[in-house]
């Protein structure tokens, strides 16, 4: 290992706050599970405002594509000075994911403005654009941070995303480059799935079909629903027989997106590929015991070599969890302490 490989990798540990996991929480499977079903409230969070934001334009023959955001805004005479978290979901997730809602009432807490951010089709809002949603989105939340940099006045902002939702945000920053805006002052993934081929293809592996078949169940219903609300651009029967992620991405995310083929779609859509791009304060936080995210070595040498990213990861916490034990000084749950502790420093207030 070089000096200077070995300089990275210390810096990047001398950020870590170490995780542990809830006792009977070691295994990644487990850590999972309970992260996506254990029931959480925010007595704090106040009713979300509704904002539906065109993300682009239409054509002649259908209208243009929104997306749907919850937000909670601080009151009217700090709103513009406090910082503007933007929550984006994973897969088949929505605003109302525990995650995405747990770190809304977190940072709402911090005195911060939170937008839920739906991607398209998700949360219940097919009727909101022709297209289908896929992992290459990454311009629908840049123009949903310029939205409300315009409509709202907001002066720094905050991107953090889950899973598909991380690969997201983490595909923006990249593309931006040295180019992004001054009001973006901090990006996060956790569990980001920055390699989509490694992730599709670790989705099939035998222990990993129950996941695998929750998602499928779920992207097939979408579809399914697209088609009954556009039958002139969707044909079910394009839907028939997919039984994987990569036959759905293949037949389905490729075929109605402009893609060749799943293989061009997961290589035009991952953020991997972005990693050395990145210029913006960034946090990504990776379980090696994560089921199904697979990070390769090439992009988590690109991360440990970029000075503008920290890159934690930890020997367990599953997918999105991170489930550590309740104390004092802790609700349980790690990333999202950790990544609003990360958020706070890079902000004014």
């Amino acid at each position: 290992m070089s000096t200077t490989t070995e300089k990275l990798i210390a810096q990047q540990l001398e950020w870590l706050e170490s995780f542990e996991p809830r006792r009977f929480l070691r295994n990644g499977h487990i850590q999972t599970i309970a992260g996506n079903f254990l029931p959480r409230k925010h007595p704090h969070l106040p009713p979300p405002e509704e904002c539906v934001i065109e993300v682009e334009p239409g054509t002649s023959s259908h209208g243009p594509s929104s997306v749907l955001c919850h937000c909670h805004w601080q009151p009217a005479a700090v709103r513009s000075s406090r910082a503007t978290i933007i929550l984006l979901h994973g897969l088949e997730g929505s605003s109302q994911s525990q995650y995405v809602v747990g770190n809304a009432a977190r940072a709402w807490d911090a005195g911060m403005n939170v937008v839920r951010m739906n991607m398209r089709n998700c949360g219940g809002t097919e009727h909101l654009s022709p297209t289908l949603y896929h992992s290459g989105f990454s311009h629908d939340v840049a123009a949903v941070m310029e939205h409300f940099a315009k409509e709202k006045g907001c002066e720094q902002f905050a991107l953090v995303g889950y899973s598909m939702g991380g690969n997201l945000v983490l595909k923006l920053v990249g593309e931006l480059g040295n180019a992004a805006p001054a009001y973006l002052k901090a990006v996060v993934g956790v569990s980001p799935a920055m390699d989509l081929a490694a992730s599709a293809d670790a989705l099939h592996e035998p222990r990993n079909r129950i996941y695998e078949q929750k998602f499928l169940r779920s992207l097939l219903k979408r579809f399914a629903r697209k088609a009954q609300l556009y039958p002139d651009i969707y044909r079910l029967e394009s839907s028939r027989g997919v039984r994987t992620i990569r036959e759905f991405d293949h037949r389905i995310t490729a075929e109605y997106s402009g893609f060749s083929s799943a293989d061009d779609y997961y290589k035009r859509s991952s953020s991997a590929q972005f990693a050395s791009s990145i210029k913006v304060p960034t946090l990504i936080m990776h379980a090696l015991d994560d089921p199904f995210v697979r990070m390769l070595p090439q992009t988590r040498t690109a991360l440990l070599a970029n000075p503008h990213v920290r890159l934690i990861e930890t020997d367990h916490g599953g997918h999105c969890a991170f489930l550590e034990p309740r104390t004092e000084a802790s609700d349980g749950y790690w990333a999202e302490r950790i990544l609003l502790q990360f958020i706070l420093a890079r902000i004014s207030t």
